[in-house]
């Protein structure tokens, strides 16, 4: 089982890091300026990549993370339940700035989310709660999403979809972790 203990200044630093691309990504599409959160996530991404000593790892999390979240949010702009803003290239697809936003969560995979790494239980509860509340946020606060259904219904299938997600991506993670350790 994975301590808890970390050194608190790395994990800290991904934490601000991300939630600075967040807002980047969120705000920038809520206010007509979808390319502030490419390039903030950008920022980040590179800066994990070069900082945060886990590249390989890094690198296995964006080829998992991104494309799986794709999937998600893409079928939830397909079916209309949400509508997202700046929704380039298409309308139908989740939009550029959501590409950003998956390739700067998937930088906490490893980092300040790796807690979650023998805890699928834990990391369904994470996807529960905090999945709906971003985008709950990204819609209230910024503006960047809107909902295409009734409120409770949209929760209830961000909160299934994210619960879901959460520990299959922390389990691919771990797993595929522990066969290129195996190989190299």
């Amino acid at each position: 089982m994975k301590s808890l203990r970390h050194d608190w200044l790395p994990t800290a630093a991904n934490i601000v890091g991300y939630q600075l691309a967040w807002v980047a990504c969120v705000a920038g599409a809520g206010n007509g300026m979808a390319w502030l959160g490419p390039v903030a996530a950008l920022a980040f991404v590179a800066g994990t990549l070069a900082l945060g000593g886990k590249r390989n790892a890094d690198l296995r999390a964006l080829a998992l993370a991104v494309p799986m979240g794709l999937a998600m949010d893409s079928m939830f702009a397909a079916s209309g339940w949400l509508n997202y803003a700046q929704a380039w290239p298409w309308p139908q697809l989740a939009p550029s700035w959501i590409w950003a936003l998956w390739a700067a969560f998937a930088m906490t995979l490893n980092h300040s989310l790796s807690f979650l790494d023998d805890r699928p239980w834990l990391a369904a509860l994470f996807g529960l709660v905090g999945g709906p509340l971003a985008y709950w946020a990204a819609a209230g606060t910024f503006g960047a999403v809107e909902f295409g259904a009734p409120l409770a219904w949209i929760i209830a299938a961000l909160a299934l979809a994210w619960a879901l997600l959460m520990p299959l991506l922390i389990t691919l993670n771990r797993r595929l972790a522990g066969s290129t350790e195996v190989i190299a």
